[in-house]
């Protein structure tokens, strides 16, 4: 019992710190470029619901952290509209009462009437934030503890595998896939797994040979010790990994801020690609994970780092290396959810704000609600799908069906 408890701590406290910083450099994102702006905000929270800590700020802003621990928010000053943007009656209203109370000049300070480039800037700079973040972390990962690369030297092929099927033989070196230059077996794997079912053009290097081979990987699944089961597209091959197999790299602050920035673009472009093949029904969405997910995957991270730690300031070393790198993959995925074009997320602002500058005029407020109520139900009705997909991926049904069985 005592160590399920440690578990369940565990789980929840890295989970609390990886989404408490990645939100709240989303948050800080939206916060700074309103205040670069000059423009006037009411509250600052992290989660949502009722306040556990509050306080003000000589500015007038509150600051707070909600009990709620899946989000946060800024709120300007006047945003009582649902769709976060008022059309032009509701724009006129709400400038009539600002002059009558505090004067024509205070227009200026309020998110409403800022030129719509402002808006357009305040809105993006929580997703951008999250990518300089992911940047960031990698980049800092990479300076103080440099890399440890396999090249993707074959140690074996498995018979009757697509790697077999396609000639590949053991000791040759995948040099390249699809153009894009391997140095690690890391980066081919992370390209394999994502291609189930979809030709590969390979770089071998065999002896003092230069060779092309295609090979279609299989769907197969597999367990891996963070996120459990899987099905993911598989060659066959086993990568040489002995300890001189391995290649230490050290970085200098310009190759690490280089070799951050790549490794965040690879995260982001690896989403796109998966999320394509999803909409397109190439491969099965039950690899979603919602919050339940994402703190279960966190909790195996921390939980990992803290395995064989030789002394308590060794295990906490550990547990925090993995979780800088949990942070990361989780606020580049947080930056590009929230760019999609839903009207709810910041993606849905953006594009109210081109309409805006094509139209010359806000979108009806009506039109706005409708377009906020159905973004709001399609983000929630996946984030109840990724929930159903966590708590099979737990067996949380099978244990319920027993207990009626």
């Amino acid at each position: 019992m005592s160590g399920f408890l440690q578990t369940a701590v565990l789980t929840v406290l890295s989970y609390v710190l990886v989404l408490g910083l990645v939100v709240t450099v989303h948050e800080l994102g939206h916060f700074l470029a309103a205040k670069c702006c000059g423009t006037a905000i009411d509250r600052f929270s992290i989660g949502f619901g009722r306040a556990i800590v509050n306080w003000r700020d000589r500015s007038g802003v509150e600051w707070r952290i909600g009990w709620m621990p899946l989000g946060g928010y800024v709120r300007f000053s006047g945003d009582d509209n649902v769709a976060s943007v008022p059309d032009s009656d509701d724009l006129e209203g709400l400038r009539r009462d600002l002059v009558a109370r505090e004067g024509e000049e205070s227009l200026k300070r309020y998110f409403h009437f800022k030129p719509v480039w402002q808006r357009a800037i305040i809105a993006a700079a929580g997703p951008l934030a999250n990518f300089a973040l992911a940047i960031a972390l990698f980049s800092g990962f990479l300076l103080v503890f440099g890399a440890q690369i396999l090249p993707a030297r074959i140690a074996a092929v498995q018979p009757g595998s697509p790697a077999a099927a396609a000639g590949i033989r053991a000791g040759d070196i995948v040099m390249g896939a699809n153009g894009h230059k391997i140095k690690d077996f890391a980066d081919l794997q992370e390209i394999v797994q994502l291609r189930a079912n979809v030709p590969i053009e390979l770089a071998i290097r065999r002896g003092a040979q230069d060779l092309q081979f295609t090979a279609t990987p299989r769907l197969q699944l597999v367990q891996d010790p963070i996120v459990g089961s899987q099905r993911v597209g598989i060659l066959g091959i086993t990568p040489a990994q002995t300890r001189e197999d391995y290649i230490r790299v050290r970085y200098t602050p310009v190759q690490a801020l280089v070799g951050g920035t790549k490794r965040t673009w690879d995260v982001l472009s690896t989403t796109v690609y998966y999320i394509g093949r999803m909409v397109r029904g190439e491969v099965s969405a039950d690899s979603l994970r919602g919050p339940l997910g994402i703190a279960t995957v966190t909790g195996k991270v921390a939980m990992l780092g803290a395995q064989g730690a030789a002394s308590f300031p060794a295990m906490l070393l550990a547990v925090g290396v993995n979780l800088i790198q949990m942070a990361a993959l989780v606020s580049v995925s947080l930056g590009f959810i929230n760019l999609l074009p839903l009207p709810v997320l910041d993606g849905g602002h953006l594009l109210f704000y081109a309409y805006e500058v094509m139209a010359r005029r806000p979108l009806a407020a009506k039109v706005q609600a409708v377009g906020y109520r159905v973004g709001l139900a399609l983000v929630l009705g996946l984030m109840l799908f990724a929930t159903v997909n966590d708590l099979q991926r737990l067996r949380v049904f099978n244990f319920i069906g027993g207990l009626f069985s």
